[in-house]
């Protein structure tokens, strides 16, 4: 473990975290870690902690932490619909492929549910792009 802690330290939730002041100035040089405020990354906001009152280096750290956290987490969705593409393609050449009849039969009316409600979102909100152009 390296002796350069950073100032702050974030405890990510489904939803957020939870950040913390890091502190090893004191008498057994132990790592302390203060709770201060409470993020809210689907809401775009956050708390102080308790009674806390937030600094303006408090509020800078975590407005920074915060559009990065939502900046990684949409790039992590897109790279999962990518994932969900790669993975269509893979179950095609499996049904076209590898399938068993009965393995076929335990699938298919979900895939194609599935599928067709994928398929009438995307075309809806394709029309809906076009048409605002």
């Amino acid at each position: 473990m390296t002796t350069d802690l950073p100032e702050y330290y974030f405890r990510v939730r489904d939803n957020g975290a939870m950040v913390f002041r890091i502190n090893t100035e004191n008498r057994n040089r132990r790592i302390e870690m203060d709770q201060i405020a409470v993020v809210n990354t689907n809401r775009g906001d956050y708390k102080p902690h308790g009674d806390r009152t937030l600094s303006e280096a408090d509020v800078a750290v975590i407005e920074s932490w915060m559009k990065d956290r939502i900046a990684l987490l949409a790039q992590r969705d897109v790279d999962d619909i990518h994932r969900a593409i790669d993975h269509l393609n893979l179950t095609t050449q499996w049904a076209q492929s590898k399938a068993a009849g009965d393995q076929l039969e335990e699938v298919t009316d979900k895939l194609l549910l599935a599928m067709h409600d994928l398929r009438t979102v995307l075309v809806r909100k394709k029309a809906d792009r076009l048409a605002k152009k």
